[in-house]
């Protein structure tokens, strides 16, 4: 690989002997190794410009001289050591003065002609020489290498329409040559223009969001004063429904005391009918012993004749008492009723539920420009083929269960870096010194050890693993419109709003997307599993084990298919697995 890089971040000076290190930063080969044997004592080796960690000390590798040696080496016969390199900045919050040696101070200001940031004191020429006047002074930024050509190392001042991107004096000659070119004065006062139409335009969503903020407050009020009143009524109608219940409870009580007390009463008078024939039965049987035992044999003819008469007479009623008599029907009728009025009060609840589910209270309604927009997109990931698609699941914990989401991802030759060597079907890529007899093709990523998957992945979940090897490696994402020509932020897997990524170093992990990035502490691991849930709208990084343990997740609406992609440096490999 060979860099265009002109200036050192440690010296600000052009690069001398310039080497780059896995990151893909590039330093002063003597700055770079004052720095690090400054810091040799701590044990861990930090990238001087984004602050990956490194637990051993990498093996910096040549990548040319830059055309200011040349020169040097040319006109001078002993050129001078180029500047202390400096090594604390200010903190992780603030940027530090670009002059100060030893503990930075706070930058106050930047020069967009020096294309450095000052602190106060150091701040002072710049209002007290003429040779400063013509200088421009802005508020400090945290990021002037943005202010950078990547590739001549020259102020940005012009705008290119054809490519949108700002470029140097120098990306005119070549790379711009023929392009739409304005300058950034210009572009800036044009676009201002439209961004006081925008600023209008997000005003008046900001009216009208707050004019449906009010409307959804009074609905709310509106809705608590309903639901009160219907809670009062429902409360008053249920106490009426239970004191009607509470009355047939009494209404039945009396109707089964009553019946209760007739029924008795009638017995009792049978039995007291009963009592009284008992005991004239019993007199007369007296009678008869009385009479079998007298010698008068007239008074026995006669008295005899007449018992017998009068017994014969006599007919006695029978009193039958029915054995299946009881109030079990009272019982079965009150339980059909009990289950008669559950049945209908749940269809009732049934019915009252769904007639309430069926009228939303809000809900969110998409633009006809979002709406269309959608519509496009969706035709056109049709037209791509194969995608993967699933159906969004809550994240898994175990490896068997991440491993029902597993998709076979393969490399796309048509966009590997030259001097990446893809082997094991396209599954394994290996960074070397000489370029592959790869065919032309507009796809490739020309400066960058980069290179993406085949497969898009849309509308569900997948997961797949990644074994890495060496001083360096990126895994991550990107939409297919990612740049693929230069060394810019705009074309590296990562560093820019079209891509998400994870690299990995032997003591470290840095988790990178757009002007974002976050260090994150987590035991090493050769082998990374990722899953994404492109509905949920997550990307997770995982250490492959029984139980998986989470480095990373990115939150993020993915507006249309992704591919996965890898950043390889030299002496490191990455490696798809088949799962």
């Amino acid at each position: 690989m060979s860099s265009d890089h002109e200036d050192c971040h440690l010296c600000k000076e052009y690069l001398r002997e310039p080497v780059s290190i896995p990151c893909g930063h590039i330093f002063c080969s003597i700055c770079l190794k004052t720095y690090w044997d400054h810091t040799d004592h701590t044990g861990s080796f930090l990238c001087p410009e984004c602050r990956v960690s490194y637990n051993k000390r990498p093996s910096p590798r040549r990548i040319g001289g830059s055309r200011h040696s040349t020169l040097t080496r040319n006109n001078e016969a002993n050129p001078p050591n180029p500047p202390s390199p400096d090594y604390n900045v200010a903190g992780p919050q603030d940027v530090g003065c670009d002059i100060c040696v030893g503990k930075k101070h706070k930058a106050i200001k930047t020069c967009l002609m020096c294309l450095a940031s000052y602190c106060e004191k150091h701040l002072k020429p710049h209002y007290e020489s003429a040779t400063f006047k013509r200088h421009k002074l802005v508020d400090e930024i945290g990021h002037l290498d943005r202010q950078i050509c990547p590739q001549h190392q020259k102020g940005l001042e012009l705008y290119c329409r054809t490519d949108q991107m700002c470029i140097c004096v120098l990306c005119t000659v070549k790379e711009h040559k023929g392009h739409d070119m304005v300058s950034a004065e210009q572009e800036r006062a044009e676009e201002q223009q439209r961004l006081g139409a925008t600023q209008a335009e997000i005003q008046e969503k900001i009216h009208d969001r707050l004019k449906q903020m009010e409307d959804l407050k009074q609905a709310a009020d509106a809705l608590k004063n309903s639901a009160q009143r219907a809670l009062q009524e429902c409360e008053k109608m249920f106490s009426d429904m239970i004191r009607s219940i509470e009355r047939m409870q009494q209404e039945m009580a009396k109707l089964i005391s009553s019946n209760k007390r007739a029924a008795l009463n009638n017995a009792e008078g049978h039995m007291e009918r009963l009592s009284h024939e008992i005991a004239d039965l019993k007199r007369r049987d007296t009678e008869i012993t009385a009479l079998s035992r007298t010698e008068d044999h007239i008074h026995f003819i006669q008295s005899y004749h007449m018992l017998i008469a009068q017994t014969e007479a006599e007919d006695l009623p029978t009193v039958s008492v029915n054995p299946y008599f009881t109030f079990g029907p009272v019982t079965k009728a009150v339980s059909e009723m009990k289950q008669h009025l559950n049945e209908f009060s749940n269809d009732e609840l049934v019915k009252v539920a769904k007639t309430i589910n069926k009228m939303p209270f809000c809900q969110l309604e998409e633009s006809k420009k979002k709406r269309a927009l959608k519509e496009q997109k969706s035709e056109a990931a049709a037209a791509e083929a194969p995608i993967y698609k699933s159906v969004p699941v809550q994240e898994p914990q175990y490896r068997d269960d991440f491993l029902k989401y597993a998709c076979q991802l393969t490399m796309d030759t048509n966009t590997a870096y030259k001097q990446l060597y893809l082997s094991r079907g396209n599954r394994k890529a290996t960074l070397k010194r000489d370029p592959q007899s790869y065919s032309e093709s507009t796809s490739r990523f020309d400066s960058l050890p980069q290179v993406l998957c085949k497969e898009p992945l849309s509308g569900g979940a997948f997961y797949w693993e990644i074994d890495w090897s060496g001083e360096g490696a990126a895994i991550g994402i990107s939409y297919k419109g990612i740049k693929r020509a230069g060394y810019g932020d705009s074309c590296r897997i990562g560093y820019n709003r079209k891509s998400w990524s994870l690299f990995c170093s032997d003591s470290s992990y840095s988790a990178r997307h757009s002007k974002e990035q976050i260090e994150v502490k987590a035991p090493y691991s050769s082998r990374i599993g990722v899953f994404l849930d492109h509905t949920a709208g997550t990307l997770s990084f995982y250490t492959v084990g029984d139980t998986m343990s989470l480095i990373h997740r990115f939150k993020a609406s993915f507006a249309e298919p992704v591919y996965p992609g890898f950043w390889v440096w030299y002496e490191s490999a990455i490696t798809i697995i088949q799962l």
